[in-house]
């Protein structure tokens, strides 16, 4: 009976797993300012130096500045403070310099 009932359980356990599926492509023109502030910081980390470079890239710059990018990884923080429903995109291009 005990076997039964541990067999039992094992199979539900198994059956019940599910595969958790990764979020691998992200389209940066449609996060908000309130999904950027809610994700973990890794993930801002990471949206953060793509934007710096994306925004680099737009004004044909070949070099990177540390300070700017600290800089304005502040600036569109605080400004996606207070307006949560603009996207990222938007903020960056409102802000970065």
């Amino acid at each position: 009976m005990k076997l039964n009932t541990f067999v039992i359980a094992c199979m539900l356990a198994f059956t019940s797993i599910v595969p958790v599926k990764a979020q691998v492509v992200l389209d940066l023109s449609l996060i908000t300012c309130k999904q950027l502030l809610d994700s973990d910081p890794e993930r801002q980390a990471l949206i953060g130096s793509w934007m710096s470079g994306y925004f680099s890239a737009s004004k044909n710059l070949n070099m990177l500045d540390f300070r700017y990018v600290e800089r304005n990884r502040k600036v569109v923080g605080n400004y996606c403070k207070t307006h949560k429903s603009d996207t990222v995109m938007s903020a960056m291009q409102k802000n970065w310099r």
